[in-house]
């Protein structure tokens, strides 16, 4: 039997930028990983630090992403302190390309209700396509205008979860590799864990591990109603820096790659990719940018985004487990400052974070498998 303080189940960006926060706390943290076969969400993602629309119809929400990217300077120092790794942290705003006079129509209504919300202090500027040329040169003439906010960014994903691993390894979280939680049981002292032959027992338990929450949440009693959604990319051979700034379909990385994606697919579990999908990612970058017509693809992967029923995050302390907590969003690079600084505190029991009380499990009862169905 293994004893330890608090058990995170799931080694991806969020467990694991809550495994981080809860070593700063100073708690005595195990992390669960099921290993390089999971269906892991980093792998699919773009690397953006996004405020721009998110949360439209939603202002805690809303709040709470602007609250985590303003906080990820602080937590890069954190993280570049304790491993010297340079996550590639950029932070100059970024644009949201409109490709035709609905799609702006739409995005500009989105910002107007956010810009309202926060009683005007939501910095963005629409720009048409003279105005956007100045700022983007090379930008194609499919695009028809263009919102900018400077709240955006972006960082290198995967460098992002290296530094995570091995900020925790240095704050002393035991992180076990390739193993898969088959039951809990709620005990006096906490909860026992089994997993193969191991046993884990804690007196406190995240549940952080993307889609595998729903199974492991049916073992504490509950219904976590999260569904996969795939997001494929295309990434280039590395060209010459032309691209500063984030947009939501084209990013060019800290290597001189650009990555292409942007699409949202309900396929079940299947994380392959698709070549007709792969088109129409590749003719919305080339209307974006022409020049990239002439490059060459070098790689492309799918990878399955968790979204729960209405698509915003679950974060729930376990009423009739006390000690036990569900944590899952869409968001795991945008909110990784928000889950380290503000989240892991909530969970230690140190600070209070009345803005997240409308993302416990109570919103979906009665509707969550009718939410789910769309």
């Amino acid at each position: 039997m293994h004893k330890t303080d608090l058990i995170v189940v799931g080694g991806g960006l969020v467990g694991m930028s809550i495994a981080y926060g809860l070593a700063m706390q100073g708690r005595q943290v195990t992390v669960l990983d099921e290993g390089d076969d999971a269906l892991r969400a980093a792998r699919g993602n773009f690397g953006l630090l996004w405020v721009q629309g998110k949360g439209y119809g939603n202002a805690p929400y809303a709040s709470w992403t602007r609250r985590s990217v303003a906080l990820w300077p602080q937590f890069n120092a954190l993280l570049q302190a304790d491993t010297g790794i340079d996550v590639h942290l950029r932070q100059p705003g970024g644009f949201q390309l409109c490709l035709s006079d609905e799609e702006l129509a739409e995005e500009t209504r989105r910002l107007a209700w956010l810009h309202e919300a926060f009683d005007g202090d939501y910095p963005y500027q629409l720009l048409d396509p003279e105005q956007l040329k100045a700022r983007l040169p090379g930008v194609g003439p499919g695009v028809v205008g263009a919102c900018y906010t400077p709240m955006d960014g972006h960082v290198n994903p995967l460098k992002l979860l290296r530094a995570l691993y091995a900020a925790c390894q240095s704050r002393g979280v035991e992180i076990v590799n390739g193993l898969r939680v088959e039951t809990i049981d709620r005990r006096a002292s906490g909860f026992e864990l089994r997993a193969g032959a191991q046993r884990f027992s804690a007196g406190h338990l995240v549940l952080a591990a993307g889609l595998g929450n729903r199974p492991l949440g049916a073992m504490l009693g509950l219904d976590v109603p999260v569904r996969p959604n795939r997001g494929q990319i295309l990434v280039t051979e590395r060209l010459q820096p032309f691209l500063h700034y984030p947009t939501t379909y084209v990013r060019q990385t800290d290597e001189g790659t650009v990555q292409l994606g942007d699409s949202l697919e309900a396929v079940g579990f299947d994380d392959r990719t698709s070549g007709a999908v792969m088109s129409e990612i590749a003719a919305r970058a080339v209307q974006c940018f022409p020049r990239l017509g002439e490059v060459r693809m070098v790689r492309a992967w799918g990878a399955l985004r968790v979204l729960s029923a209405d698509g915003y995050p679950v974060y729930e302390a376990v009423q009739d487990s006390p000690g036990a907590f569900v944590v899952t969003c869409h968001s795991g690079v945008t909110l990784a400052a928000a889950h380290a600084l503000r989240l892991a505190p909530w969970i230690a029991g140190q600070a209070e974070e009345p803005g997240i009380k409308t993302f416990n499990l109570a919103r979906f009862d009665g509707k969550s498998e009718v939410a789910y169905a769309h």
